[in-house]
């Protein structure tokens, strides 16, 4: 009987001591993995400093862009038909100039001269003539002799209309209304035929010729607004229309050349200048847009970096959003945007720099002090 009990006893001991056991074991394992739970929150990457957007909904009006060249309706170099000594300058430099206007004066006093002989000889051909028919009319004289007054009048008044519109020749006009450019010819200077006296512009309102690939062609008629902007004005658009398609397709490019025609009323811009055109084409569509810095571009496609929920709080506590890259469609672009066809949903917080850096799960910290640039219609900015 003792020795049930003193059997029973080291037992209950020996069961103590293994719930010990069991008990320090339970716990040395639990307090390893808090430790090394404390030890890799200690050690997780560090947050990532972004911006970010949240994607919406915006109307964009289609639009057909080129950058085309500036084009005076009607322009010329003024020069003169006949050689001459410069004897008056008529105009100033960058003045308007009428349609007719007289522009430069050359010496012409040999050629009034030789159209006064030749007019006088006129004359005399023309007494005999008048006499010479007095006496036809009487039978004194033969008909041959009137048929040979006759055609000696006619040479004499030809030579007459010949030396006269030589000498109107010598009195350079403009051929058109339209501003003139700078000369340098001065009176007294000899020019010959073919040589520049001054250029004359006609540039309300201007053309503007640009080219358009095929595949744009359908969507072009005549008639359709155009707004054409250069740096030289910057911000300031200036309107016009489709005046002319090119009935060919240039076989080495396949594109087609189009004509427009620019209201420039306030004569700022000239020919030869390069604008930017743009040819609202069709009704507006409604786009789901992000700033263009927002897309990553790779082989395998776009993707972006979504901003999630966190799960896990920091070293500190605190539990912060963390990234999600994801593939996205995108589609067309205006200015700064880009559309955004599938992929990403409305009101979803999207990374718009900084994701370089980043991969899935990687804590973020949004700082939307700097904003990447969102804007349609973009300008040049010097800093």
């Amino acid at each position: 009987m003792i020795e049930k009990r003193r059997m029973a006893k080291r037992m209950v001991i020996m069961l103590i001591c293994v719930g010990l056991l069991l008990a320090a074991l339970v716990g040395f394992n639990l307090f390893k993995a808090h430790m090394f739970a404390k030890f890799m929150a200690g050690n997780a990457a560090p947050p990532a400093t972004v911006s970010a957007a949240v994607a919406g909904y915006q109307s964009w009006q289609p639009q057909l862009a080129a950058v085309g060249s500036l084009r005076a309706v009607r322009g010329v170099d003024v020069t003169t038909e006949v050689a001459g000594l410069v004897r008056e300058i008529a105009f100033s430099s960058g003045q308007e100039a009428k349609t007719g206007q007289v522009l430069v004066r050359l010496n012409a006093d040999t050629d009034v001269a030789l159209l006064h002989s030749l007019q006088a000889a006129a004359d005399l051909a023309q007494t005999v003539y008048q006499r010479d028919k007095a006496q036809y009319d009487i039978k004194a004289i033969a008909k041959a002799q009137l048929d040979a007054d006759a055609a000696d009048l006619k040479g004499k008044q030809a030579q007459v209309v010949g030396q006269a519109a030589l000498v109107e020749k010598k009195t350079i006009r403009a051929p058109f209304a339209g501003r003139l450019g700078i000369t340098t010819i001065n009176p007294g200077q000899y020019i010959n035929p073919g040589d520049a006296i001054v250029t004359l512009q006609a540039i309300d309102p201007i053309y503007a010729d640009f080219t358009l690939p095929q595949q744009q062609l359908g969507q072009l008629a005549i008639g359709q607004i155009v707004a054409v902007d250069t740096n030289a004005y910057s911000g300031q658009t200036f309107a016009g229309k489709v005046l002319s398609i090119n009935p060919k397709v240039d076989s080495a490019t396949r594109n087609v050349q189009v004509e427009a025609t620019v209201d420039n009323r306030e004569r700022k811009l000239l020919p030869g200048m390069y604008a930017n055109v743009k040819i609202d084409a069709g009704t507006e569509q409604r786009y789901l847009t992000l700033p263009q810095t927002a897309i990553t571009y790779n082989p395998y496609g776009a993707t972006v970096f979504l901003v999630k929920p966190g799960t896990q709080p920091n070293a500190q506590g605190k539990t912060l959003p963390v990234a999600q890259q994801v593939f996205v469609t995108p589609g067309p672009t205006r200015g700064d945007q880009v559309a955004i066809l599938k992929g990403v949903d409305a009101g979803t917080q999207v990374v718009t720099s900084g994701q370089l850096k980043l991969k899935n799960g990687t804590p973020l910290v949004i700082d939307n002090r700097v904003q990447p640039a969102d804007s349609p219609n973009p300008t040049p900015q010097e800093q």
